[in-house]
């Protein structure tokens, strides 16, 4: 490992250091400036921090080569260059002793400083500095210079310490700044906010921030589950049945996650046969395995473990899936017996298995996947881009 590293550092300082050795040959310095190899042009210090390196001691390497490359308005994009390229590798600190060395130096013109800034604050981004990164992005912000690079890394920093406030007002400014509708964000800030007021008791704080939601984005599909809860809490049933059916009308793909509580609701007000006729209708619209699998379930008690196993079959010949046929052996082992059962008890523990085992979200934007529904992608960071997984082994 110590080797690979070595190599790897030798290929990102090596062609710095020959184009300090270039730039400082060419360059008239004085007398007490950079001792140099005698007719060689290239700086001794250029050696002693070869010598570094392949002793591994990278750290005493980077410092001379630092030194080496003397700051000035010609050698500005190189460290630059550096600081990213230790980034990229995962070495913060060094990116930001670059940075920072570079922020020193009073020669920097409004640009090169102000590029400096952002990328120092990029890397105090990195290292969790979040408190540092946004002085800096504040800083920035004042000179209206990468505007958009620094309205984008505040309104990174409010998300992650969840101050949704200031995550709104600044989402707005960018908006402003690119023109891009970012409605759903907003939606999904006041939902934010929305279940903290749940969380603590506030009914009517939730229903007022959900409304605020509804307002910024109608297709907002996570304010009607959270507004079905609320109503489901206070038992107001029909309320929470109404805004569960608007998410077939607001994005069809989240189907799966109204349908429980659909059954809950409809349950409280006694009326499966009603929940029945719906879910009828979303099989036939091929709307997933969800309403399927549910209406098996009630048909199973109201008429029969026969007619809910023709449904599920006259639906795997459809769109076969893996809840599907785990189902289909479900109810074929009752009442079966000796060897027969015995093999649908494999098959059982098979399915059992893949369903434990399979991702039911996946996002559309990175291709992240996990088993729990997350609004904003862990991997990306993009608000509603996850969604469940439907076909052979989805919802």
């Amino acid at each position: 490992m110590a080797a690979e590293y070595l190599l790897g550092l030798v290929g990102i300082l090596l062609p710095i250091a020959a184009l300090s050795g270039w730039y400082f040959g060419r360059k008239e310095v004085g007398a007490n400036s950079i001792r140099r190899v005698h007719g060689s042009g290239v700086p001794q210090d250029y050696f002693k921090g070869l010598n570094y390196l392949l002793n591994d001691r990278p750290d005493k390497a980077i410092e001379v080569f630092i030194k080496v490359l003397k700051v000035e308005s010609e050698t500005v994009e190189t460290h630059l260059a550096l600081g990213n390229l230790f980034r990229r590798r995962g070495e913060v600190d060094r990116a930001i002793r670059i940075h920072q060395n570079l922020i020193a130096r009073p020669s920097l013109d409004k640009e090169q400083r102000a590029l400096a800034l952002l990328e120092l604050g990029t890397d105090y981004m990195r290292s969790g500095l979040l408190d540092r990164a946004e002085s800096l992005f504040k800083e920035l912000i004042s000179t209206r210079m990468h505007e958009q690079q620094v309205l984008r890394h505040l309104v990174d920093i409010y998300q992650q310490e969840q101050d949704w406030d200031a995550a709104h007002d600044y989402v707005q400014r960018l908006e402003r700044v690119t023109g891009e509708d970012m409605r759903h964000v907003r939606a999904h800030y006041f939902c934010e906010k929305a279940q903290n007021s749940m969380d603590t008791g506030d009914r009517p704080d939730a229903f007022r921030l959900l409304g605020e939601a509804l307002n910024e984005d109608r297709k907002c599909v996570r304010a009607q589950l959270l507004y079905a809860d609320l109503s489901d809490a206070i038992g107001d049933n029909d309320s929470a049945i109404a805004h569960l059916k608007k998410i077939e009308h607001q994005d069809i793909d989240f189907l799966p996650e109204a349908i429980p509580r659909l059954v809950v609701s409809y349950r409280k007000r006694g009326q499966l046969d009603e929940l029945s006729k719906y879910l009828a209708r979303l099989s036939d619209l091929h709307l997933g395995i969800t309403p399927v699998l549910v209406l098996a379930e009630l048909t199973a008690k109201r008429i029969g473990l026969d007619a809910a196993k023709h449904h599920i079959v006259a639906e795997l010949k459809r769109r076969p899936t893996i809840r599907g046929i785990d189902r289909l052996i479900e109810y074929s082992m009752v009442g079966a017996s000796g060897e027969y059962r015995e093999d649908l008890q494999l098959l059982k523990e098979t399915t059992a298995r893949l369903i434990e085992d399979k991702l039911s979200y996946k996002c559309g934007n990175c291709g992240f996947t996990g088993r729990s529904l997350h609004w904003q992608c862990p991997s990306c960071k993009l608000w509603s881009t996850v969604k469940p997984i439907h076909g052979i082994e989805g919802e």
